[in-house]
This record gives C-alpha cells, structure tokens and sequence, in this order.
C-alpha cells in the first residue's frame, strides 16, 4: 500500500444513533474538515462529538482546544494552526490534499489519450482460466428485488473514475442468493428509514481489465486484478450507499464513491460524527445478511459464497432486459 494513507482502526461500536452531536465550529473550522501534508502519510482533520480532532504525525484521535486566531492546542501535546488551504502543525506548513480527486485526474488524464483502444483492448483480452465445481450463474435484476432500492450505475455514464461509459446501459444484477440477501438488508434499513442506493454490481470482466490497466500501481489496492478475477464479476459483489426514504436524498459519507484514498477504507476514523455512524448502519445491516466489506473500500460488500460462481465475462447488451 506504498503512497497511500495508513488504515486508522479506530473502534467504532454500533451506530445507536445518527444524530448530529452540538457541532459548533465555525465555516473556517468545518471546511478545514480534511487531510494534509504527505499522501504516505497525511495529517487528518475531523470532527468527533462536536469537536476538531487530528490523527497522524504521532497523534491518534487527539482533541483540539481552541487558542485563538485559527490556533489549536493539541492533547497530548503541541500545536496546530488553521490556515487557508493548509495547517500547520508545530509550525510547519502542510498543505491540504484531495488525494481522491488527484489521483482520479491523473488516470482520467490517461484514459483520455485513447479510450476506444483501451475497451478494444480490453474486449480481446482472454479472462483466466478456472477449474472447479462451479454453480451456473442466476443473475437476477436489482430493480425487481425491492421497490425501495434505486440505481446510480456510475460506469453507464461518464461520472466515474475513468471519466467515460463502460456499460451499455444502467442495470444491476447479482446472484439470486446475494440478491435475496440484499433484500433482507433493505428491510432491516427501511425500519431505520433508509433505502439502498447501488453504484454497481454484476461487471464484465474486460471492465475490470481496463480498470487495472488505467489505474497506478500505487492504486491497484481500490481495483481487482484481472488475473484472479472480480467479486463483482462473479456476480457477488455490490458497491451501494443510503439514502433517506422521506427526502430521497443521498446521505453523506466519510468519501466519495469510488474515491482512490484512504478517506475510502471502511475504518478511516476521519470525517464527522455522522458520516461515520451512517456508514457503520450500512455496514451492520449488510454483514447482518451475509456480506462483508471490503476494507478499502466503505461501500463495497461481498456476498459469502462468491467462490461458487465463475467470473462472467457477458456484457450489459448481451445480458439484455431480462433478470438471468
């Protein structure tokens, strides 16, 4: 994980609530909200019960106290400093980083060059080849699952990492079982009142090839290999967030989707209060029914048998308007 963030395992209990904490913090102090200095090795900004906290640069979860003139004293020792579009800390000067979108610029910039020959590319590719016992696939359409749960399939339209369409059409398919497992799931939120909100599910192989290949090394962790094969391509993986059932609105989360960070680690201790309790509610409600996520990635879940399905390679146009 060489130029990426440290994972911070910050224990989180049960989200037993969602509301807000007394968040009294300025416009200065709340957009300051972030990370800065060395991507190996950032400083991070957050808010936890109403209050600024810093992690990294020897300090872990440390409280700040308020000094005046955008001056903080540091628990445990020393001091920070808030400026416009950086902070300092001790004295020196670390500027604040969107690592995320950086590096989504850099691979945008790539794929740019000549998209059309990277998917022609990636179509001839040949996906590995698999011995064993597998079960036949039964994908079934996400959208006939429950009427509560909403698409927003980022790699039918160009708002994605790559920054152009890779499906032909928007559609989320999953394996029955995994299919009937996310239902449960959108009970149990909608007592909470919350529905769920799918980014992506079933992905065609040659997809996932030209993720790997457009993606920096230093990245490769937020990308399966094409060698090995996808959950997602096996029809067992899924990539979802909430949304509030009375206003339809999306909530907020500690990072985008698909964002190249470690802001996306399903354990990063920064943001706020909320964002962090909304996520752990995602998390208990799918672990409840047999997904695990992924540990770089907030909103990536694997159901438990993906082993016992083969990596699919048909794509959006051939799986057609049907649920199989």
């Amino acid at each position: 994980m060489a130029g990426l963030v440290r994972r911070s395992f910050l224990a989180l209990g049960a989200a037993a609530s969602v509301t807000p904490a007394a968040f009294a913090q300025t416009r200065a102090e709340w957009a300051a909200i972030g990370q800065y200095g060395d991507k190996a090795a950032p400083l991070t900004v957050f808010e936890k019960d109403g209050v600024l906290h810093i992690d990294g640069a020897g300090h872990a979860s440390a409280r700040l106290t308020a000094i005046g003139r955008g001056r903080y004293a540091i628990a445990g020792g020393g001091e920070l400093t808030l400026e416009a579009g950086a902070a300092r800390l001790n004295g020196t000067r670390l500027a604040f980083h969107d690592f995320g979108a950086e590096t989504q610029a850099a691979i945008r910039a790539g794929v740019r060059a000549d998209p059309e020959a990277l998917r022609r590319q990636a179509l001839a590719a040949t996906p590995p080849k698999e011995t064993g016992d597998f079960l036949p696939a039964d994908l079934v359409d996400l959208t006939m699952v429950d009427p509560r749960i909403k698409l927003d399939i980022r790699y039918a339209g160009s708002n994605n990492f790559m920054g152009i369409p890779l499906y032909e059409r928007a559609a989320a398919y999953l394996q029955r079982p995994a299919a009937e497992a996310l239902k449960r799931a959108q009970e149990a939120l909608a007592a909470q009142g919350y529905g769920l909100l799918i980014h992506d599910a079933y992905r065609p192989w040659f997809v996932t090839w030209m993720f790997w290949e457009a993606t920096p090394s230093d990245a490769h962790m937020f990308v399966a290999d094409p060698g090995k094969g996808s959950r997602h391509n096996r029809g067992c993986a899924v990539d979802l967030t909430l949304y509030d059932l009375k206003t339809g609105k999306v909530v907020e989360m500690p990072s985008r989707y698909d964002e190249f960070s470690g802001r996306a680690y399903a354990d990063f201790v920064g943001g706020t209060t909320r964002q962090r309790a909304l996520r752990a509610v995602l998390r208990e409600a799918m672990v409840a029914q047999g997904f695990e996520v992924y540990p770089e990635e907030w909103w990536h879940f694997d159901f438990r048998d993906w082993r016992r399905y083969p990596i699919g390679t048909k794509t959006f146009s051939e799986l057609g308007g049907g649920g199989k």
